[in-house]
């Protein structure tokens, strides 16, 4: 009998530049006002990070093997698109996705406020599976707790998709 799969995944970004016109994106929701994030995507670091997690879970590599930041057409994609197109690897290889839990470390923004609206943009993104954000701050230490970035680490379950 097939087993399930877990996987784990983080991502990490750093803040842009104080004057950047970057919007953040985190847990595929837009939080104008909040200073954005540097990179070649949106820099989700709540998508990205369960992007990870579930590609493995999947045994399918990680983000950098499927949207490689040597591709141009990855400049900006947006977490929920990368969700997506995770979704459907992991379906084409014969699995479901289970559940993803997502946990944010950093002062800002303040995940509470905006939690569910995060939870049912990310579980969208995944054809309905649950999800589910939490956060912590790092008292302090280190890049996070300097305001410098954002880190998001996730798990993903994964299961053989039923006999038909």
């Amino acid at each position: 009998m097939p087993l399930p799969r877990v996987g784990i995944g983080v991502d990490v970004h750093a803040y842009a530049d104080a004057a950047s016109p970057r919007v953040l994106m985190l847990g595929c929701v837009a939080w104008p006002g909040e200073r954005g994030i540097e990179g070649h995507s949106d820099g989700d670091v709540a998508a990205h990070a369960a992007c990870n997690a579930l590609l493995s879970a999947a045994g399918l590599g990680d983000l950098g093997s499927v949207f490689g930041t040597d591709r141009p057409e990855m400049v900006d994609a947006s977490g929920t698109e990368m969700l997506q197109h995770v979704h459907g690897l992991v379906e084409g290889a014969g699995l479901v996705v289970g559940n993803v839990a997502v946990q944010l470390v950093g002062s800002r923004p303040r995940v509470g406020l905006r939690r569910e609206e995060m939870q049912a943009a990310m579980s969208a993104a995944l054809g309905g599976a649950a999800v589910s954000v939490s956060a912590a701050t790092t008292d302090g230490l280190g890049f996070t707790g300097r305001g410098e970035g954002l880190t998001g680490i996730a798990t993903a379950l994964v299961v053989p998709e039923p006999d038909g």
